[in-house]
């Protein structure tokens, strides 16, 4: 009965572990994977599922995600009944709203939306995540175990379970310890931020003292006796809100084998597409192992990358280990290796961006540039023959003039714009 299931899809987080990939954007929003945005998995899942009644809720710099879901066509979700609704928070008249506070209190201050509706369960999905999960088993589990909320777990590597939501289920799956993101985790179970909740159990749980599903809810649920079922999920799903995460993922498309088979026609990821040439390989290019995305133009060589549209290489170039988003032009001659480029980027003649092996984090963000790749934020401007080091950070929109003369940016230095 997908019906009566509404599905919420949270995409207001600010995602700072991104740093300046998320600077001008919700991180739901930041490219992936070539032509795609990373909620278009979330919605995706849900409109393959059957689940065409769908809210997503922005609240970070929304106005990209806003532009790029609009009203909901390429996820066939421009109906009259159901379909999207983009939901932001707001000020109401003899009321108290604000910013929303976690992800229990995005719901929340949206409950006359969801009452209006009157679902029978609610679909609660972080946009953040990329995965491809069919909900309607996940859901027929809810109905038949009798759970007030069904959360999808699944096994991750010990030593990165700190990062999540950490469970401990009995054998017949009930939840019997919920804790959020513990500094020295007991268990690999983690929760993926997927919740199926009856609308009666919702409605009364949610107050303005549970702001958070994992921080509060779930842990009150557990600890008062509720019934909090786990559904566990073997499929293939990352949490790309890092970096390291982010580039790994990108790259791991390109393996003989990955994870997430994106050319999948009985399961496909949906995105707002514009209308662009094919992709040109020029007559002295070489690409090997690399997605190359409509309305490119190779004149050089690219290796092991993941190319937006509108991507241009010159000649001589050279790119490897990369990822380049939407129309950024690589000029003749330059070189550039383990490097996120955001869009409309410029990187001159004859410049090296991720040069060298010195791997000395980022001195302004050690804990998020460590691992040697070399981040370039949306509009900046790389001189002709500057070397960039690695885990470098070269701030949105910086021009010539923000690199005082330097010749050399070296590994671990950041480069900001003078405004």
């Amino acid at each position: 009965m997908v019906q009566s299931v509404l599905t919420l899809v949270l995409a207001g987080g600010e995602g700072e572990r991104l740093s300046i990939l998320s600077q001008v954007r919700a991180k739901p929003g930041v490219p992936f994977g070539g032509k795609y945005r990373i909620i278009d998995f979330a919605l995706s899942n849900a409109v393959n599922s059957g689940m065409t009644d769908v809210a997503v809720l922005t609240q970070y710099a929304p106005r990209s995600l806003i532009d790029h879901i609009g009203v909901g066509r390429p996820w066939d979700l421009d109906r009259s009944h159901g379909g999207v609704n983009l939901l932001q928070p707001y000020i109401g008249r003899g009321r108290s709203r604000d910013w929303y506070r976690g992800t229990a209190d995005a719901v929340l201050q949206n409950m006359e939306f969801i009452a209006d509706r009157d679902p029978d369960l609610v679909l609660i999905l972080a946009g953040d995540h990329v995965y491809k999960m069919d909900y309607r088993p996940f859901i027929a589990m809810h109905r038949t175990s009798g759970a007030e909320v069904t959360c999808a777990v699944r096994t991750v590597p010990i030593e990165e379970a700190h990062r999540f939501g950490i469970l401990e289920a009995d054998p017949s799956g009930r939840v019997t310890a919920f804790v959020e993101k513990p500094p020295n985790p007991t268990s690999n179970l983690v929760s993926m931020g997927v919740y199926v909740f009856s609308w009666w159990s919702l409605r009364e749980l949610l107050s303005t003292e549970r702001v958070d599903f994992g921080q509060d809810v779930l842990p009150h649920m557990v600890e008062s006796g509720r019934h909090v079922q786990a559904y566990e999920y073997g499929g293939y799903w990352q949490d790309v809100g890092t970096i390291e995460a982010y580039w790994r993922t990108n790259l791991d498309l390109l393996s003989d084998h990955p994870g997430i088979d994106l050319y999948d026609r009985g399961w496909l990821i949906y995105t707002k597409s514009e209308e662009r040439a094919p992709a040109m390989i020029g007559p002295e290019a070489a690409v090997n192992r690399s997605m190359v995305s409509h309305g490119c133009v190779i004149q050089g060589s690219v290796d092991h990358c993941v190319l937006s549209p509108g991507v241009r290489i010159g000649r001589g170039a050279r790119v490897s280990n990369s990822i380049l988003m939407f129309d950024t032009v690589i000029h003749d001659g330059a070189i550039v290796e383990n490097a996120i480029i955001d869009k409309d980027c410029q990187v001159g003649p004859g410049a090296r961006v991720g040069d060298g092996a010195d791997l000395r984090p980022n001195r302004a963000e050690p804990e998020r540039l460590y691992a040697g790749i070399t981040i370039v934020g949306k509009r900046a401007w790389i001189p002709a023959g500057i070397r960039i080091g690695r885990n470098c950070r070269i701030d949105p929109a910086v021009v010539e003039s923000d690199y005082r003369g330097r010749q050399a940016i070296a590994s671990g230095e950041t480069v900001v714009h003078a405004g």
